[in-house]
């Protein structure tokens, strides 16, 4: 459930705006803040070990984006929010992990919070980190709970100054890093693909109460990553209809794209979760399959033996075979016990070749 369900109740009684990391927040040690600055001519990038190393940048001709690793100190954020004019509910939501995937328009700016996911192939399963995007004019604010992410790519872009990317605007900085993570979203859905595509063959050829916990496992997996992703679709869409004088005409294509992008995401993974649902339901006839062919040998077998044992009821019981209206003369027959065993063996070999005749073998 707190995969789920992130805990709140530390903020209760609080004013609104009252920046409050969460309970799994680390330290002060634990922020980095980096900046990469560049124009189609020129790029710096340098980490900072001031927050107010990263103010001159505001009021540049180039695109800067500013990169903060943890969200842990209040004071930066605090720093930062204020420099750039943000409001105190938007320096709320980015401390504030577990927040629904949104975008809200402050007109100066526009505040974007959505998940990156990743897959921990050592746990086998998915991790969720909120990041939140501040876009301005010139500017673009990335806030990250921990160190590590996706976008290694757009800094090498910045870097070497392949594609358009230093050629355009923040909204185009903030585009890439959108796109970064909804690709990623199809890696992890590959990697899950895989572990759904193996529970298939097994389903079938070994369904174990093993096998049951596993489908079950996946189950919880996809419903977490359906509602990390859910929201994203109306995030997206929005971004892409938004007025925002801050979103360019140019990159308006790219955004529709990134909406195209996130509707398969949410295909394959409404996709993903029939096909789990179609597990269990294979799992639990497969059961019922392996109980219908037990119940149904013990059964032949249970029916083999009654005729036989009715056959050795009769003789096991203690009668003389002297002379008398009631005797029973094959008591004293020479070859009575072996004759009792081969009419036994005949009715069971008699009882087969009729259950095999009626297919029922």
């Amino acid at each position: 459930m707190p995969r789920f369900l992130k805990k709140r109740s530390h903020k209760a009684g609080l004013p609104p705006g009252t920046i409050v990391p969460s309970e799994s927040a680390g330290t002060r040690d634990d922020v980095k803040v980096f900046v990469m600055d560049y124009n189609e001519a020129q790029f710096q990038e340098r980490e900072t070990e001031k927050v107010e190393e990263c103010f001159p940048y505001k009021d540049s001709d180039t695109v800067t984006w500013i990169n903060v690793d943890g969200i842990h100190d209040v004071d930066v954020l605090q720093k930062l929010g204020t420099h750039f004019g943000m409001h105190p509910l938007s320096l709320e939501d980015v401390a504030s992990t577990g927040q629904r995937p949104k975008l809200e328009d402050f007109e100066s700016y526009l505040l974007i919070i959505l998940n990156m996911i990743d897959y921990d192939s050592v746990k086998g399963e998915i991790t969720s980190e909120q990041i939140s995007i501040v876009v301005t004019n010139g500017s673009v604010i990335s806030f990250q709970e921990r160190r590590g992410d996706v976008f290694e790519g757009i800094r090498e872009r910045i870097r070497t100054a392949k594609g358009r990317i230093r050629k355009m605007g923040s909204d185009y900085l903030a585009y890439a890093l959108l796109d970064s993570i909804v690709d990623n979203y199809f890696v992890v859905l590959e990697k899950l693909g895989e572990k759904i595509e193996a529970m298939e063959d097994k389903v079938v050829s070994d369904p174990s109460p093993k096998v049951l916990q596993e489908i079950h496992h996946l189950k919880g997996e996809t419903l977490f990553l359906r509602k990390s992703v859910w929201p994203l679709r109306e995030l997206t869409s929005n971004l892409e209809r938004t007025e925002s004088s801050l979103i360019k005409e140019s990159t308006s294509a790219y955004l529709r794209d990134l909406y195209g992008h996130t509707i398969q995401v949410m295909e394959t993974i409404d996709t993903f979760r029939e096909i789990i649902g179609g597990m269990r339901d294979t799992y639990l006839s497969s059961i019922s399959n392996r109980m219908n062919e037990v119940m149904k040998v013990l059964t032949i077998i249970a029916t083999i033996f009654i005729p036989i044992t009715f056959v050795a009821g009769i003789y096991g019981m203690n009668f003389s075979s002297e002379a008398s209206p009631w005797n029973m003369p094959e008591l004293g027959w020479r070859y009575g016990y072996v004759g009792a065993l081969a009419v036994m063996a005949a009715i069971a070999i008699g009882m087969l070749v009729y259950f095999r005749k009626k297919q029922w073998l």
